[in-house]
């Protein structure tokens, strides 16, 4: 592979946030803290108004960033490989604290000096040029950076690399006549923006619909229209939990197998888009809500809060979790309710919690057994440990056998015989129920269950089979 520049005596000072890494540790470190410290968040805007480098040093104090699984740039790191193997002088010339860029530079073991902010400087723009030059003693110097701040020191450098480069920094290399070097992605921004949205998890949205279906309301078209824009809305409000959770998520799935390619993890996506993305579906949503009853936009508020609160806090709860996620779909169901100007059956709810109580518990079980039999409540993020694998199968089993149980009792109930015709179609419904309900947790046992299992029903034709059945035995007992 060609170096990253030319091989000179001229040292080369190599930023870190956007160049080096994917990501930016400022908002890393935001994250971490708020993930760890919820309650606490409010001291940041008075760090913050006392300056930068005073913000990033009690950032840096009260967090620990797992610098091995920051989202290095492979190109530039195996250029500087190249660079050190020359003997090449690298220096990592930063704007974040020095804590973490020290980590940086013993984890990476390329760099033969560091630069970075302290609480009293925030090294960068013209600050870290006037500290490059007072190492350099009038000598030149190459440098590698990425963005608007950079611009100074690409004017004052002998020769410049432009990574991934901002607005500002691009149109610099375009105008230079000095022949910079250019590395960037070629991942798509706009695929990863979608990607992290998860518009596959819309379907569990599908929940508002199920109120209009018990209640035959299929061919009332203003009730129709109401059920598309209750879901829609609910569909953005949980992309934009979608967008908050990946970001306060971070460090955990990056140790982990799969879910390090997300795009925030992976550094595809940067953490303030993705953060005023979250902020701007939030927004739709409510506005789509105002044109429903405002007792779903209390539904959806109340959705919010709890997600919220999952999101920073109850999600690393044992059991805690799973009784949330349960209530999480419930929630769906009333705001369906909501959105039909209809009364929620108490028999609805009652399955509704047992059935999603079961789902939510294979959501944990997979995830706690992907991590391995080693894992601890830090490695995973969560209130688990491998021990507990076979109580939550258990607890899983047992919750879904009693959604069943709710929807045998029901089935015989007389709310049943007054709004069906011939109830006793609706028999069968209980072993369809439980052939989804055992056939997903055998799979999660076997380690095939790869997605949320809720999204895993609603795409796997074996349980469309099983849905599309249950639908026709409701038809029949209502018009047969």
């Amino acid at each position: 592979m060609d170096t990253l520049i030319a091989r000179t005596e001229r040292p080369l000072y190599v930023d870190l946030d956007g160049t080096l890494i994917r990501s930016d540790i400022l908002w890393e470190s935001l994250f971490l803290f708020a993930r760890a410290h919820p309650l606490q968040f409010w001291r940041v805007f008075g760090w913050a108004l006392s300056g930068k480098s005073v913000l990033k040093a009690e950032l840096a104090a009260r967090t620990e960033i797992d610098v091995a699984t920051l989202p290095y740039r492979e190109e530039v790191v195996a250029s500087l490989q190249a660079e050190r193997e020359a003997g090449r002088h690298i220096v990592l010339a930063t704007a974040s604290n020095e804590r973490t860029a020290q980590a940086v530079a013993r984890h990476l073991g390329l760099f033969d000096d560091v630069i970075a902010s302290d609480r009293e400087t925030n090294l960068s723009a013209d600050r870290k040029l006037e500290r490059i030059r007072s190492q350099c003693f009038g000598r030149g110097f190459d440098y590698v950076g990425n963005s608007r701040d950079d611009i100074c020191l690409f004017d004052a450098a002998d020769t410049v690399t432009v990574v991934q480069p901002d607005r500002s920094a691009r149109a610099w290399h375009r105008a230079s006549d000095r022949g910079s070097r250019l590395i960037a992605d070629r991942g798509h921004l706009a695929r990863s923006i979608l990607k992290a949205m998860r518009p596959h998890q819309w379907t569990k949205n599908l929940l508002v619909f199920v109120p209009l279906a018990l209640n035959q309301d299929f061919f009332d078209t203003a009730l129709v229209l109401s059920g598309i824009v209750g879901f829609l809305a609910f569909s953005l409000a949980a992309s934009s939990v979608y967008l908050l959770n990946d970001l306060l998520d971070l460090p955990a799935d990056r140790r982990h197998k799969t879910k390090r390619n997300r795009p925030f993890a992976s550094g595809a996506v940067p953490i303030p888009l993705g953060l005023a993305l979250a902020g701007l579906l939030l927004v739709t949503s409510f506005l789509l809500s105002a044109l429903l009853p405002i007792e779903f936009t209390a539904v959806l508020a109340v959705y919010m809060v709890a997600t919220t609160a999952y999101s920073f806090v109850l999600k690393r709860m044992l059991l805690i979790d799973v009784l949330t996620l349960a209530g999480l779909y419930t929630l769906r169901i009333i705001a369906g309710a909501a959105a039909a100007h209809s009364m929620e059956s108490f028999w609805l709810l009652a399955f509704s919690i047992f059935f999603f109580l079961s789902l939510a518990l294979v959501k944990r079980f997979v995830e706690v057994a992907d991590f391995g039999e080693g894992v601890t409540r830090s490695s995973s993020g969560r209130g688990y440990v491998g021990l507990d694998l076979e109580t939550i199968g258990q607890a899983g089993m047992a919750s879904g056998f009693a959604s069943v149980l709710v929807l045998a009792l029901y089935v015989d109930s007389a709310e049943v015989r007054q709004l069906y015709d011939h109830p006793y179609l609706m028999w069968p419904l209980c072993p369809l129920v439980l052939y989804i309900v055992v056939r997903i947790w055998v799979l999660a046992r076997r380690n095939q269950m790869n997605e949320d299992p809720v999204v895993f029903i609603l795409n796997d034709w074996r349980s469309q089979i099983m849905i599309g059945l249950g639908g026709l035995l409701f038809l029949g007992a209502a018009y047969v």
